[in-house]
């Protein structure tokens, strides 16, 4: 795969999905614009940020051809235990930042004839207990990529996901979990893999960036499942 002299914004770019994301792609030549790390900052809370990102990134680049929206948060709670502000800030960061942040930066998607990689997961396509509002929001980018892939797809631009199992990286950390508590729950996610692993950062991203190349080039509205095996064990 080459993506020499093309743009691609990656979201969350700081660390774990993102991080090896940003350097597979400039391993491969890309010219990349990323948030949260070294060149541009957008806080994914704030709607105008995210707006004035592509903005700042055309005027340097003058294009853009590949947007992954890796950007997310991740709570755990059920119906009776998580309060209403995890409910507006995992809706906030993870759909209507991505909503907003493709919305602007579709004309010049369309300009390129590029495409969109959106970072969902396996929570948007089966039910688990004790994730509910993530996985609200995971259903809703799953509905988003399609719904989108349909509109644009005679614009030529081309938009899928990645559905990932557990990965273990630092979003775990922001759910409150640490220590004894932090290390059981891996064990227990690590044994509900059938592959008898969790997945890794640079599995996940060879997937992105196989659906953001031109060996992909017939594929739009897949959420491409990468699970270890463990949708296998959901009835």
């Amino acid at each position: 795969m080459s993506f020499s002299g093309k743009v691609v914004l990656v979201t969350g770019a700081s660390s774990g999905i993102g991080r090896e994301v940003a350097q597979d792609f400039a391993k491969h030549g890309a010219i990349l614009a990323i948030t949260d790390v070294l060149q541009i900052l957008a806080d994914f809370t704030n709607q105008q940020e995210v707006e004035n990102l592509v903005d700042k990134i055309v005027e340097k680049y003058k294009r853009l051809d590949i947007l992954i929206n890796n950007a997310g948060a991740y709570k755990l709670g059920s119906l009776q235990t998580s309060p209403i502000e995890d409910f507006d800030m995992l809706f906030t960061v993870n759909v209507k930042s991505l909503f907003v942040l493709t919305q602007k930066a579709m004309p010049h998607l369309v300009a390129s004839k590029g495409n969109i990689v959106n970072v969902s997961s396996i929570a948007g396509l089966q039910a688990f207990e004790g994730v509910l509002l993530y996985s609200m929001t995971k259903a809703a980018v799953d509905q988003f990529t399609k719904c989108v892939a349909r509109e644009c797809a005679p614009k030529g631009v081309r938009v899928n996901s990645v559905n990932p199992a557990f990965v273990k990286t630092n979003i775990t950390r922001s759910a409150g979990l640490a220590g004894d508590e932090l290390d059981a729950f891996y064990e227990r996610k690590t044994r509900a893999h059938p592959i008898g692993r969790l997945g890794t950062t640079k599995e996940i991203s060879r997937a992105i960036l196989f659906l953001a190349s031109d060996d992909s080039a017939w594929t739009t509205g897949n959420t491409f499942l990468i699970d270890g095996g463990r949708s296998l064990t959901l009835s």
